[in-house]
């Protein structure tokens, strides 16, 4: 058996990641003080939506060595394990990755190849066999505690969202995670087609793509139930599959209601383009009971005075 009845499963494995854009060296990136934590931010967001858990898979260590950059990774729970050879296998991670990477990079695309080692064996040759894949990440004890700069890492990056919540409260209006992309939004929203329209109230509505206005209510008036509204843009919507959802309330807890909605809403507009639309919002806040906000939305609360 992989562990005894009172042992703990505790297995490690190297995962070696290498970009294959010429203009992006992960190892050069990781080695310069600007963008280490840029790069430790989107390794830490990635392997947490691999496993559903902040706490799935430790970073024990970050090697630069040119052109890869590997992480010496340890996992203290057989299940979590199994997770993030799933994620793996079925090329989430790497996706998930390219992901973080490029909003903590703020870059149009980070292609990567990836691969994952277990001492000597080569566990992408037999990652149809999880349980093989298990027995060699078993029998591989981490051989370190975690590095010291991992550790760093973990401080500064909690010391930055408290930054960045403190900064999101002077000035609201412009939340934005600073390394994010910015939607491309257009001035009011675009039409999608002259004849296409929503029924809201028995009124119908030209539906249109979501403008920043749009974003910034629904982040400021959406309160506790944006998790809701989420899983029901989930549907229909990639980006928001599980565990995203749950990953953004761990990721932006510290800095509030306003940034959790205004980033699930961003992940949304970013997947979506211009199938993000107001119709689609308005499904889901209806479908959770939330008629005033969507009244806001569309304008209606405007056209009543103080009433």
């Amino acid at each position: 058996r992989m562990a005894g009845s009172s042992a703990p499963w505790i297995g490690s494995a190297y995962l070696f990641l290498q970009s294959t854009c010429k203009t992006i060296a992960l190892p050069s990136l990781y080695e310069s003080s600007q963008q280490k934590r840029s790069i430790f931010k989107a390794l830490k967001l990635a392997l947490a939506d691999s496993t559903g858990s902040l706490n799935g898979v430790d970073m024990l260590k970050v090697h630069c060595s040119h052109p890869h950059l590997i992480i010496q990774l340890k996992f203290c729970k057989q299940e979590n394990c199994r997770r993030f050879l799933r994620s793996y296998r079925e090329g989430a991670l790497q996706e998930s990755l390219q992901n973080h990477l490029q909003l903590s990079l703020a870059v149009s695309k980070v292609p990567l190849n990836m691969e994952l080692k277990a001492g000597s064996e080569h566990l992408d040759n037999m990652l149809k066999d999880e349980d093989r894949c298990l027995e060699c990440i078993y029998k591989e004890k981490p051989d370190r505690l975690r590095d010291e700069e991992i550790t760093e890492l973990e401080e500064c990056l909690k010391s930055l969202v408290l930054h960045q919540n403190i900064n999101n409260n002077m000035a609201a209006k412009d939340c934005m995670s600073p390394n994010s992309l910015r939607p491309p939004y257009s001035s009011q929203g675009s039409s999608l087609s002259p004849d296409v329209t929503f029924t809201f109230q028995e009124q119908q509505f030209a539906n249109r793509t979501l403008t920043l206005d749009d974003h910034q209510k629904f982040a400021k008036l959406v309160s506790k139930k944006w998790k809701q509204v989420g899983r029901s843009l989930q549907k229909d919507c990639r980006a928001l599959r599980d565990p995203v959802i749950d990953n953004l309330a761990l990721e932006y807890g510290r800095e509030g209601l306003y940034e959790q909605a205004y980033q699930l809403l961003l992940r949304f507009i970013q997947s979506e383009g211009k199938k993000a639309t107001i119709a689609r919002l308005i499904a889901a806040l209806e479908e959770n009971g939330l008629t005033s906000l969507s009244e806001e939305l569309l304008g209606l609360h405007s056209n009543e005075g103080s009433s």
